[in-house]
């Protein structure tokens, strides 16, 4: 790649852990230090963090890895040009802008508690479910951060006495480290990025900035609403304190938008990544294209303030890898996650066992919230494997579900076939080492998975948005150089597409009956 010899940090804020890279103009990690903190479920359904605790962990990653890089000989205090910022999406934070102390825990992404707040507001307005969708592109839902404000000002005292005094303000992660990067209390920058505030359902996908309909309708003042910015750009600089006083924080985008300009995403071609969650994204170029098969409409990127604006189609999937955490610590079935390979490999099928993941209710394209987990067709003969090999194949079905509605709404011109008319899937996220999980992802499909080198594509695109907010990179670099394709694993289906037929037909019956499960009695 061009660019001047030195380093670009990146900051992969996740749903569990927190990591620092730091790539050279090779885009190659040098050192890297991760960091897990602590999830809290206080109730069925509900999930918060720490942010003070995130915050810690970023100050701890950022330490540990420049200390990793001096030690193997690279000069990172003298080199480091920028650092770009990628995090978990919709995840809710309201902190006093005086104290620089949250008012409430984070509630994270996936949690469920405001249900009862979207049943209300579907019945109060007039569009229903789909009453902000021209605007957001987004259904009413608890997946996204607006319901989760809403909850936050009804229900806790201290951001009710903090917004009535005109001291509290809103943000997702990236907005919360950013304003304690660049000084907290003492002068913050109070900034989101476009794709970050694409998931709150706040923001215009035309204008890119709040609309004002929807803040006014639900009730959300606008002063504690942080500025919107483009993913590469120079937002400010990181204060002292930190490990890195005086660099500039010139990138940011959420996860999933992240990981498609680490995979280098143009119009036409679709992403998908696998962690806690699983979301698949197609990028359809400069023009947002409404879903009639139960995806969202949200941004790929913006890299740059003039630049234009690249929408993509997205499927969501609440739970992918955290099925596989539920296995080995909840059930005790595996000890780590990494040994669900081999279990699941002991069998060729499961057995006609299904397992649905609906532990929250399931996200993209079905959206129940009524949904419950189940898994059916256990007999006699069912053992742990079968159950894993289930778990796994949740996993591809769930996708495949996904790239058939981007299918259905994006047409011929929504994906783009290779010389061999073939449509690729790439694949990136740490479940990805799993072989099994990409062979049986393209035996559901039956088009070809392709696995980069490089799989954590997430931190790699905040890189490469910092990188290009400074001249280190260009997007040339990024998106002409076929380098790093031609070292990629390709996954090629081998199933029969009778057998593929067949356990298709099979898992949408085991989906079926998760629906109206979330009232059972205890």
């Amino acid at each position: 790649m061009a660019g001047e010899n030195g380093f670009i940090g990146s900051i992969d804020q996740g749903t569990t852990s927190t990591r620092f890279i730091i790539y050279d103009h090779d885009a190659r990690a040098v050192a890297s230090h991760q960091v897990e903190f602590t999830q809290f479920y206080p109730q069925a359904g509900w999930v918060e963090h720490d942010p003070m605790e995130i915050l810690e962990s970023v100050k701890v990653c950022i330490a540990k890895a420049i200390d990793k890089a001096t030690a193997d000989g690279h000069n990172v205090d003298g080199g480091l040009k920028a650092i770009g910022l990628t995090d978990q999406r919709e995840t809710t934070v309201i902190w006093s802008k005086s104290t620089g102390l949250p008012l409430h825990k984070a509630i994270v992404w996936m949690d469920a508690r405001t249900s009862s707040i979207c049943r209300r507001l579907e019945k109060e307005l007039s569009g229903g479910r789909s009453h902000f969708v021209e605007s957001c592109g987004l259904p009413i839902s608890t997946y996204f951060s607006a319901m989760k404000l809403l909850w936050l000002m009804e229900n806790v005292d201290a951001v009710k006495d903090g917004i009535k005094k005109g001291d509290a303000i809103f943000g997702t992660i990236d907005t919360w480290l950013i304003w304690n990067m660049t000084g907290g209390s003492n002068g913050g920058l109070h900034v989101t990025d476009v794709t970050n505030a694409s998931r709150t359902m706040l923001m215009n996908l035309k204008t890119l900035s709040w609309d004002e309909d929807t803040i006014k309708t639900l009730g959300i003042p606008a002063e504690i609403l942080p500025k919107i910015v483009s993913n590469s750009e120079v937002i400010g600089e990181i204060c002292k304190g930190w490990p890195i006083p005086g660099i500039k924080i010139a990138g940011c985008l959420g996860d999933q938008h992240a990981a498609m300009l680490g995979q280098a995403c143009k119009k036409g071609e679709a992403k998908s990544t696998y962690g806690t969650g699983a979301f698949i994204l197609l990028n359809t170029g400069d023009v947002p294209i409404k879903s009639g098969h139960g995806l969202l409409t949200t941004l790929s990127y913006k890299l740059g303030p003039q630049a234009k604006t690249n929408y993509a189609l997205e499927g969501s999937i609440a739970i992918a890898g955290a099925a596989v955490q539920w296995l080995r610590d909840s059930l005790g079935i595996i000890k780590s996650a990494s040994e669900i390979e081999d279990l699941a490999a002991m069998v060729e099928s499961t057995g006609g066992v299904y397992f649905v993941p609906a532990f929250n209710g399931l996200f993209a394209p079905w959206w129940r919230e009524d949904a419950r987990g189940v898994c059916i067709g256990i007999t006699r003969f069912t053992n742990k494997s079968h159950i894993a090999r289930a778990v796994l194949e949740s996993m591809c079905f769930q996708v495949k579900d996904v790239l058939d509605s981007m299918n259905k709404d994006a047409g011929e011109k929504g994906s783009l076939d290779n010389e061999k008319g073939e449509f690729l899937l790439r694949v990136d996220g740490g479940a990805t080492a799993n072989n099994l999980l990409m062979q049986i992802q393209a035996d559901l499909m039956g088009t070809p998975v392709v696995r980069p080198v490089d799989i954590e594509t997430t931190a790699l695109g905040a890189a490469y948005a910092a990188g290009l907010a400074v001249g280190f990179w260009k997007e040339e670099d990024i998106f002409e150089s076929g380098e790093k394709s031609k070292n990629s694993k390709v996954f090629r289906p081998v199933m029969e597409e009778a057998t593929r037929k067949k356990k298709v037909e099979s898992w949408c019956k085991a989906v079926e009956r998760t629906f109206d499960l979330a009232d059972l009695s205890l």
